[in-house]
Protein backbone atom coordinates (compact mmCIF):
# COMPACT_ATOMS: atom_id res chain seq x y z
CA UNK A 1 0.00 0.00 0.00
CA UNK A 2 1.10 3.12 -0.74
CA UNK A 3 -0.13 6.18 1.60
CA UNK A 4 -1.36 8.98 -0.05
CA UNK A 5 -1.71 10.91 3.04
CA UNK A 6 1.94 11.41 4.77
CA UNK A 7 1.40 12.75 6.73
CA UNK A 8 -0.66 10.04 8.84
CA UNK A 9 0.44 9.31 12.41
CA UNK A 10 -0.26 5.89 13.20
CA UNK A 11 -2.02 4.95 16.60
CA UNK A 12 0.04 3.46 20.01
CA UNK A 13 -1.25 -0.51 19.50
CA UNK A 14 -1.43 -2.36 22.07
CA UNK A 15 0.71 -5.10 20.47
CA UNK A 16 -1.88 -7.40 22.24
CA UNK A 17 -3.45 -9.16 19.21
CA UNK A 18 -1.45 -11.70 16.90
CA UNK A 19 -2.58 -10.70 13.46
CA UNK A 20 -3.36 -13.10 10.63
CA UNK A 21 -0.87 -13.66 7.73
CA UNK A 22 -1.87 -15.91 4.18
CA UNK A 23 -1.04 -19.28 6.13
CA UNK A 24 -3.35 -18.63 9.27
CA UNK A 25 -6.05 -16.92 6.62
CA UNK A 26 -6.15 -20.10 4.74
CA UNK A 27 -6.15 -22.20 7.34
CA UNK A 28 -8.91 -20.62 9.40
CA UNK A 29 -10.98 -20.82 5.91
CA UNK A 30 -10.31 -24.86 5.71
CA UNK A 31 -11.48 -24.79 9.54
CA UNK A 32 -14.39 -22.70 9.35
CA UNK A 33 -15.49 -24.26 5.78
CA UNK A 34 -15.47 -20.83 4.18
CA UNK A 35 -14.96 -20.59 0.41
CA UNK A 36 -14.77 -16.78 -0.42
CA UNK A 37 -18.04 -16.08 -2.56
CA UNK A 38 -17.84 -13.32 -5.26
CA UNK A 39 -22.06 -12.78 -4.74
CA UNK A 40 -20.65 -11.59 -0.54
CA UNK A 41 -18.03 -9.97 -2.26
CA UNK A 42 -15.62 -11.55 -0.42
CA UNK A 43 -11.66 -10.42 -0.66
CA UNK A 44 -9.94 -11.82 2.95
CA UNK A 45 -6.78 -9.33 3.28
CA UNK A 46 -3.66 -11.12 4.93
CA UNK A 47 -1.07 -8.74 5.28
CA UNK A 48 -0.43 -7.32 8.95
CA UNK A 49 1.28 -4.64 7.84
CA UNK A 50 -1.39 -3.04 5.34
CA UNK A 51 -4.27 -3.97 8.36
CA UNK A 52 -1.91 -1.76 10.63
CA UNK A 53 -1.15 0.70 7.74
CA UNK A 54 -5.23 0.73 7.65
CA UNK A 55 -5.81 1.47 10.88
CA UNK A 56 -2.99 4.64 10.82
CA UNK A 57 -4.85 5.95 8.14
CA UNK A 58 -8.22 5.84 10.23
CA UNK A 59 -6.63 7.82 12.68
CA UNK A 60 -8.51 6.21 15.51
CA UNK A 61 -7.67 5.85 18.80
CA UNK A 62 -8.58 4.87 22.94
CA UNK A 63 -12.23 7.06 22.80
CA UNK A 64 -12.95 5.32 19.55
CA UNK A 65 -15.90 2.97 18.74
CA UNK A 66 -15.15 1.48 15.58
CA UNK A 67 -17.96 -0.13 13.20
CA UNK A 68 -16.21 -3.03 11.15
CA UNK A 69 -18.44 -3.79 8.17
CA UNK A 70 -17.64 -7.60 6.59
CA UNK A 71 -14.98 -8.40 9.39
CA UNK A 72 -14.57 -11.56 7.41
CA UNK A 73 -12.12 -14.01 9.27
CA UNK A 74 -10.82 -11.07 11.71
CA UNK A 75 -7.48 -9.63 10.27
CA UNK A 76 -8.64 -5.91 10.20
CA UNK A 77 -10.48 -6.65 13.68
CA UNK A 78 -7.46 -7.89 15.33
CA UNK A 79 -5.51 -4.60 14.49
CA UNK A 80 -8.52 -2.67 15.20
CA UNK A 81 -8.52 -3.99 18.82
CA UNK A 82 -4.74 -3.53 19.11
CA UNK A 83 -5.18 0.41 19.01
CA UNK A 84 -8.90 1.30 20.03
CA UNK A 85 -11.48 0.05 23.32
CA UNK A 86 -14.83 -1.03 21.31
CA UNK A 87 -15.00 -3.24 17.49
CA UNK A 88 -18.39 -3.60 16.27
CA UNK A 89 -18.33 -5.83 13.23
CA UNK A 90 -21.44 -6.47 11.28
CA UNK A 91 -21.39 -9.37 9.61
CA UNK A 92 -23.64 -11.13 7.21
CA UNK A 93 -22.37 -14.50 6.49
CA UNK A 94 -24.03 -16.50 9.61
CA UNK A 95 -20.56 -18.90 9.66
CA UNK A 96 -18.29 -15.73 9.99
CA UNK A 97 -20.22 -13.92 12.44
CA UNK A 98 -20.13 -17.08 14.84
CA UNK A 99 -16.42 -17.57 14.56
CA UNK A 100 -14.98 -14.44 14.36
CA UNK A 101 -15.04 -14.13 18.53
CA UNK A 102 -14.06 -17.25 18.86
CA UNK A 103 -10.70 -16.38 16.57
CA UNK A 104 -10.20 -12.80 18.59
CA UNK A 105 -10.28 -14.81 21.80
CA UNK A 106 -7.62 -16.98 20.78
CA UNK A 107 -5.24 -14.63 18.96
CA UNK A 108 -5.96 -11.48 21.63
CA UNK A 109 -7.67 -13.28 24.87
CA UNK A 110 -6.68 -9.83 26.56
CA UNK A 111 -9.09 -7.86 24.15
CA UNK A 112 -12.26 -10.44 23.79
CA UNK A 113 -14.24 -8.19 25.69
CA UNK A 114 -13.78 -5.41 23.16
CA UNK A 115 -15.41 -7.08 20.64
CA UNK A 116 -19.29 -6.89 19.57
CA UNK A 117 -20.41 -9.23 16.65
CA UNK A 118 -23.62 -7.82 15.38
CA UNK A 119 -24.88 -10.59 12.72
CA UNK A 120 -26.52 -8.91 10.28
CA UNK A 121 -26.70 -6.97 6.49
CA UNK A 122 -25.14 -3.62 6.52
CA UNK A 123 -27.74 -2.75 4.14
CA UNK A 124 -30.74 -2.77 6.91
CA UNK A 125 -28.59 -1.64 9.88
CA UNK A 126 -30.23 1.02 11.96
CA UNK A 127 -28.43 2.39 14.80
CA UNK A 128 -31.12 0.39 17.26
CA UNK A 129 -29.46 -2.23 16.26
CA UNK A 130 -26.29 -1.58 17.48
CA UNK A 131 -25.19 -2.46 20.99
CA UNK A 132 -23.21 1.29 21.51
CA UNK A 133 -22.78 4.20 18.91
CA UNK A 134 -19.54 4.00 16.46
CA UNK A 135 -17.43 7.45 15.72
CA UNK A 136 -15.86 5.63 13.16
CA UNK A 137 -16.04 3.25 10.11
CA UNK A 138 -12.70 1.02 9.27
CA UNK A 139 -13.95 -1.47 6.66
CA UNK A 140 -12.84 -3.39 3.91
CA UNK A 141 -15.78 -3.08 2.11
CA UNK A 142 -17.34 -5.74 -0.03
CA UNK A 143 -16.50 -4.45 -3.47
CA UNK A 144 -20.08 -5.32 -5.21
CA UNK A 145 -22.21 -2.35 -2.40
CA UNK A 146 -19.44 -0.61 -1.11
CA UNK A 147 -21.06 2.58 -2.28
CA UNK A 148 -25.14 1.68 -1.24
CA UNK A 149 -23.61 0.29 2.30
CA UNK A 150 -21.08 3.90 3.09
CA UNK A 151 -24.06 6.39 1.78
CA UNK A 152 -26.70 3.90 3.97
CA UNK A 153 -24.12 3.93 6.96
CA UNK A 154 -23.53 7.83 7.17
CA UNK A 155 -27.38 8.16 6.95
CA UNK A 156 -28.50 5.99 9.53
CA UNK A 157 -25.78 6.30 11.96
CA UNK A 158 -25.49 10.06 13.26
CA UNK A 159 -22.75 9.10 15.60
CA UNK A 160 -20.20 8.42 12.82
CA UNK A 161 -17.82 11.29 13.02
CA UNK A 162 -15.14 9.47 10.16
CA UNK A 163 -15.30 6.88 7.84
CA UNK A 164 -12.15 4.80 6.29
CA UNK A 165 -12.67 2.40 3.65
CA UNK A 166 -11.40 0.32 1.06
CA UNK A 167 -13.03 -0.37 -2.05
CA UNK A 168 -12.56 -1.07 -5.35
CA UNK A 169 -9.97 1.50 -7.15
CA UNK A 170 -12.11 3.05 -9.75
CA UNK A 171 -14.85 2.85 -6.64
CA UNK A 172 -12.08 4.90 -4.88
CA UNK A 173 -11.34 7.16 -7.39
CA UNK A 174 -15.44 8.14 -8.27
CA UNK A 175 -16.04 8.90 -4.32
CA UNK A 176 -13.34 11.08 -4.28
CA UNK A 177 -13.82 12.91 -7.59
CA UNK A 178 -13.92 16.61 -7.87
CA UNK A 179 -16.50 18.71 -9.83
CA UNK A 180 -15.47 18.43 -14.11
CA UNK A 181 -13.45 14.62 -13.60
CA UNK A 182 -14.44 12.30 -15.91
CA UNK A 183 -15.56 9.91 -13.06
CA UNK A 184 -17.48 12.79 -10.99
CA UNK A 185 -20.94 11.32 -10.53
CA UNK A 186 -23.78 10.30 -8.49
CA UNK A 187 -21.29 8.73 -5.46
CA UNK A 188 -19.05 11.76 -5.71
CA UNK A 189 -22.27 14.43 -5.06
CA UNK A 190 -23.49 11.65 -2.43
CA UNK A 191 -20.57 10.98 -0.14
CA UNK A 192 -19.68 14.83 0.01
CA UNK A 193 -23.52 15.68 1.06
CA UNK A 194 -21.94 14.02 4.25
CA UNK A 195 -19.03 15.70 4.57
CA UNK A 196 -15.15 15.78 3.20
CA UNK A 197 -13.84 13.17 0.83
CA UNK A 198 -10.50 12.48 0.45
CA UNK A 199 -8.06 9.30 -0.91
CA UNK A 200 -5.98 7.41 1.56
CA UNK A 201 -4.06 5.45 0.06
CA UNK A 202 -3.85 2.31 -2.71
CA UNK A 203 -3.67 -1.38 -1.64
CA UNK A 204 -2.36 -4.10 -4.07
CA UNK A 205 -4.00 -6.96 -5.21
CA UNK A 206 -1.29 -9.29 -3.64
CA UNK A 207 -2.15 -8.66 -0.01
CA UNK A 208 -5.85 -10.52 -0.65
CA UNK A 209 -7.27 -14.22 -0.41
CA UNK A 210 -8.34 -14.84 -3.30
CA UNK A 211 -6.68 -12.06 -5.17
CA UNK A 212 -8.65 -10.39 -6.55
CA UNK A 213 -8.76 -9.02 -10.66
CA UNK A 214 -9.01 -4.84 -9.54
CA UNK A 215 -6.88 -2.91 -7.44
CA UNK A 216 -7.79 -1.49 -4.36
CA UNK A 217 -7.77 2.14 -2.57
CA UNK A 218 -8.68 3.72 0.33
CA UNK A 219 -11.12 6.31 0.89
CA UNK A 220 -11.33 8.78 3.64
CA UNK A 221 -14.84 10.66 4.76
CA UNK A 222 -14.76 13.03 7.74
CA UNK A 223 -18.38 14.07 8.35
CA UNK A 224 -18.69 17.92 8.82
CA UNK A 225 -19.30 19.16 12.17
CA UNK A 226 -21.49 22.16 11.51
CA UNK A 227 -23.42 20.65 8.26
CA UNK A 228 -23.89 23.34 5.94
CA UNK A 229 -27.19 22.44 5.52
CA UNK A 230 -30.57 20.67 6.95
CA UNK A 231 -29.71 16.43 8.05
CA UNK A 232 -33.06 15.15 8.08
CA UNK A 233 -34.27 12.27 5.79
CA UNK A 234 -36.73 14.23 3.96
CA UNK A 235 -33.92 16.68 2.63
CA UNK A 236 -31.48 14.09 2.24
CA UNK A 237 -34.23 12.23 -0.21
CA UNK A 238 -34.84 15.80 -2.17
CA UNK A 239 -31.30 16.33 -2.62
CA UNK A 240 -30.24 13.10 -3.80
CA UNK A 241 -33.33 12.75 -6.05
CA UNK A 242 -31.90 15.80 -8.18
CA UNK A 243 -28.48 14.48 -8.29
CA UNK A 244 -29.85 11.10 -9.63
CA UNK A 245 -32.07 13.00 -12.36
CA UNK A 246 -29.10 14.99 -13.24
CA UNK A 247 -26.67 12.18 -13.91
CA UNK A 248 -29.34 9.53 -15.16
CA UNK A 249 -28.13 11.05 -18.78
CA UNK A 250 -24.90 12.88 -18.11
CA UNK A 251 -24.02 13.67 -21.82
CA UNK A 252 -27.62 16.32 -21.74
CA UNK A 253 -27.59 19.95 -19.97
CA UNK A 254 -29.37 19.65 -17.12
CA UNK A 255 -32.15 21.81 -18.74
CA UNK A 256 -32.81 18.96 -20.55
CA UNK A 257 -31.89 16.39 -18.00
CA UNK A 258 -33.99 17.40 -15.40
CA UNK A 259 -36.85 17.66 -17.11
CA UNK A 260 -38.51 15.04 -15.55
CA UNK A 261 -37.78 15.42 -12.09
CA UNK A 262 -39.00 19.09 -12.40
CA UNK A 263 -41.99 18.32 -14.65
CA UNK A 264 -40.84 20.15 -17.87
CA UNK A 265 -37.56 21.76 -19.44
CA UNK A 266 -39.20 24.98 -18.83
CA UNK A 267 -39.50 24.16 -15.04
CA UNK A 268 -36.17 22.91 -15.06
CA UNK A 269 -34.69 25.94 -16.42
CA UNK A 270 -36.71 27.94 -13.60
CA UNK A 271 -35.12 26.48 -11.52
CA UNK A 272 -31.78 26.38 -12.51
CA UNK A 273 -31.86 30.06 -12.86
CA UNK A 274 -33.16 30.37 -9.51
CA UNK A 275 -30.26 28.30 -8.10
CA UNK A 276 -27.84 30.53 -9.86
CA UNK A 277 -27.27 27.61 -12.34
CA UNK A 278 -26.62 27.55 -16.08
CA UNK A 279 -29.09 25.97 -17.67
CA UNK A 280 -26.43 24.61 -20.74
CA UNK A 281 -24.51 23.15 -18.14
CA UNK A 282 -23.93 19.47 -16.98
CA UNK A 283 -24.10 17.97 -13.81
CA UNK A 284 -21.01 16.74 -13.48
CA UNK A 285 -19.98 20.38 -13.18
CA UNK A 286 -22.28 21.25 -10.00
CA UNK A 287 -20.60 20.76 -6.44
CA UNK A 288 -22.90 18.83 -3.52
CA UNK A 289 -23.84 22.66 -2.42
CA UNK A 290 -25.20 23.70 -5.89
CA UNK A 291 -27.76 20.60 -5.90
CA UNK A 292 -28.66 21.41 -2.52
CA UNK A 293 -29.81 24.60 -4.01
CA UNK A 294 -31.40 23.33 -6.83
CA UNK A 295 -33.14 20.84 -5.26
CA UNK A 296 -34.70 22.94 -2.28
CA UNK A 297 -35.80 25.87 -4.84
CA UNK A 298 -39.08 23.91 -4.92
CA UNK A 299 -41.50 24.61 -6.95
CA UNK A 300 -42.25 28.85 -5.34
CA UNK A 301 -41.26 31.26 -7.08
Amino acid sequence: MHADDSDATPASPRGLAALLGPAEVRSLAEEFGVRPTKQLGQNFVHDANTVRRIVAAAGVGRDDVVLEVGPGLGSLTLALLDVVDRVVAVEIDPRLAERLPTTVAARAPQLADRLDVVPMDAMKVSIADLPSQPTALVANLPYNVAVPVLLHLFAEIPSLRTALVMVQLEVADRLAAQPGSKVYGVPSVKARYFGDVRRAGSVGRSVFWPVPKVESGLVRIDRYENPPWPTDPGHRKTVFAAVDAAFAQRRKTLRAALSGWAGSPAEAERRLVAAAIEPSTRGERLDAAAFVRLATIGTEG
